[in-house]
C-alpha cells in the first residue's frame, strides 16, 4: 500500500505497533473534547465481511439523502481511503465516478493531525504512552466527522472490538457482527469463543445487536454453535435491547455475464457489483439494520445496493481477458474466494486456469491459505510468487517453495522480489495468451499493485 500523503506524525507513529486497550484512546479523546460524543453511529466488528457491510450500509444511508462518514481499514492506494463522507444521493453517484469522492482532504487531514499532535504531546507529560497509529486516525476521524456535521457515522473496527479504539463510542445507534473466523489469534485469544467474544465486545447496553447467523460462517458445526452461544451469553452480559441473528438466501444468487449478482432477501430482490456468495450475507446484514433502525424503504436500499462499491475483493478489473483483485486474508476468505470464482460472470471461469500471482504476509496462516485454495479446487496453470512491500512480507522463495509442497510438486511457482516486476510479468503473458490472471493474497499487494494493473489493462484493446 503507497504512504503517499501520510503525514509525518502519523507515519512515526507506526513504530508503536498494535497496543489494544482504551485507556490511551479516552485520554485523547477528553483532551479533544470528546468529539466522538457528537455523532450518532453504527459500530461494525467482526473476521470477514466488515468493510463489505459497512459500504452496504453507508451506501444506503447516502442514498437516502443522509451524509453519511465511513471510516475503514486498511488503505489501499491512499491513506485518505480511510474515512470519507458521502453527502447524499448526489455524492453516492459522484462516488460510483470518481472512487476518490468524499475522502478526506490532503489539507483537512493536517489540519486534524495537528490538533491530534498537540493532545498527544499533553498525554505523554501526563504519564500516558504514545497512542498508535490506529488511535491517531481514529480521533481525526471524530474531529472531522464531528466538525461535518455528519448525520451518521458508520465505523469499522480495526482489531477485535472489545479493546479496539473505536469502542470509545458509549452509545451507537446499532451494533453488527459479521462472520467470525479464526484470524489475529495471537491478539484476540486462541479460540472461536475468545474470538467471538472480543468481537462482541462492541455490544451495548439498551443498543440493537445485528449479528450474521453462524450458520453461514465458514466454521465446523462445533465452532458454529460455539459462537452461538458466546454471542448470546455477551449479549445477555452488555444487556443489549435486542439481539438478531441475521439469515441468508445465499443459495439463490445468480450471476450475470457482465459481472454482477442478483440475489434475493424474502420476497425482495437486489443487485450489486460485489461478487460472491458471501456478500449475500453482508448484504442481508445491513438491509436489517437499516430497515429495522432506520426503517429505510426497499426502493431506497435496493438503489443503494446497486451502487455500492467496495474494490480490492473478488474485483473484476477486465473481463476480457479477464483480470480480477482479491485481498483475501485467511482461510475462509481464500475458501470464499475461489467459491467466487466458480460462480462469477455466470459461470464463465467454472473450469478455466488461472494464472496467479500471489504475495502473503509471513505473520499468516500462509500453508492454511494456500490448502484452502487447493482443496476448494484453484488449479493455477502458473504462479508468481511476489515480495510485497511490508515488512512483514513472507520471502517469495519461502513462498514459492511452500506452494510446491502444498501442490504437491505440481506447480513450480516463478519469484520476483518485486511485486510490480510480477504483475506486468503476468500481464503480459495473460494478454498474449488470454489466460484470466488472478492477484491475490494480502491486501496489501492489491494496494501496491492495483494503480499499475489499472493502467496496464486500460491501454489493452
Amino acid at each position: 500500500m503507497s504512504d503517499s500523503k501520510v503525514p509525518q506524525f502519523i507515519k512515526d507513529s507506526e513504530k508503536f505497533g498494535i497496543n489494544l486497550g482504551l485507556d490511551r484512546m479516552y485520554e485523547l479523546d477528553w483532551l479533544l473534547e470528546n468529539p466522538e460524543k457528537d455523532l450518532k453511529v453504527v459500530h461494525v466488528a467482526g473476521t470477514n465481511g466488515k468493510g463489505s457491510t459497512v459500504t452496504y450500509i453507508a451506501s444506503c444511508l447516502a442514498a437516502s439523502g443522509l451524509k453519511v462518514g465511513i471510516y475503514t481499514s486498511p488503505f489501499l492506494e491512499r491513506f485518505s481511503e480511510r474515512m470519507r463522507i458521502i453527502d447524499g444521493h448526489d455524492g453516492l453517484e459522484r462516488l460510483s465516478l470518481d472512487e476518490t469522492e468524499g475522502e478526506i482532504p490532503e489539507a483537512k487531514l493536517e489540519e486534524y493531525v495537528s490538533k491530534v499532535k498537540e493532545a498527544t504531546e499533553i498525554m505523554l507529560t501526563n504519564g500516558f504512552e504514545h497512542p498508535t497509529e490506529f488511535e491517531l486516525m481514529t480521533a481525526v476521524c471524530y474531529l472531522w466527522f464531528r466538525d461535518e456535521k455528519v448525520d451518521v457515522a458508520v465505523l469499522e473496527t480495526g482489531l477485535g472490538g472489545r479493546l479496539d479504539s473505536t469502542n470509545v463510542i458509549e452509545a451507537p445507534l446499532a451494533t453488527v457482527i459479521t462472520s467470525i473466523g479464526l484470524d489475529h489469534q495471537d491478539r484476540l485469544g486462541d479460540t472461536i469463543e475468545q474470538i467471538a467474544s472480543e468481537k462482541a465486545g462492541i455490544f451495548k447496553q439498551g443498543v440493537p445487536a445485528f449479528v450474521a447467523d453462524p450458520e453461514h460462517m465458514l466454521l465446523d458445526k462445533t465452532s458454529r454453535d460455539k459462537v452461538r452461544q458466546t454471542i448470546i451469553d455477551e449479549a445477555t452480559s452488555h444487556k443489549v435491547s435486542s439481539l438478531t441473528f441475521v439469515p441468508a438466501q445465499e443459495e439463490i444468487a445468480r450471476f450475470t455475464d457482465d459481472g454482477r449478482m442478483i440475489f434475493a432477501i424474502g420476497e425482495e430482490e437486489y443487485e450489486t457489483s460485489l461478487q460472491g456468495r458471501h456478500q449475500v450475507l453482508n448484504a442481508t446484514l445491513a438491509v436489517k439494520v437499516l430497515k429495522e433502525v432506520f426503517g429505510l424503504k426497499y426502493e431506497v436500499i435496493q438503489d443503494g445496493i446497486a451502487l455500492a462499491r467496495w474494490k480490492g475483493r473478488a474485483e473484476l478489473l477486465r473481463l476480457e481477458p479477464a483480470v480480477i483483485l482479491d485481498g483475501g486474508h485467511n482461510v475462509q476468505c481464500a475458501e470464499s474466494l475461489v467459491s467466487t470464482l466458480k460462480d462469477m460472470c455466470n459461470g464463465r471461469f467454472k473450469d478455466m486456469r488461472f494464472r496467479v500471482v500471489i504475495g502473503v504476509m509471513a505473520d499468516k496462516n500462509v500453508e492454511g491459505m494456500l490448502r484452502a485454495y487447493k482443496e476448494a479446487g484453484l488449479d493455477p496453470c502458473e504462479v508468481y510468487a511476489v515480495k510485497v512491500n511490508n515488512p512483514r512480507t513472507m520471502d517469495p522463495e519461502s513462498l514459492s517453495k511452500m506452494i510446491s509442497f502444498v501442490y504437491n510438486n505440481l506447480i513450480m511457482p516463478l519469484s520476483f522480489d518485486s511485486a510490480l516486476e510480477g504483475v506486468s510479468e503476468a500481464c503480459r503473458r495473460t494478454r498474449e495468451d488470454g489466460i484470466p490472471l488472478l492477484v491475490t493474497g494480502s491486501l496489501y499487494l492489491i494496494g501496491e499493485v492495483r494503480g499499475k494493473l489499472c493502467t496496464i489493462t486500460d491501454n489493452w484493446r
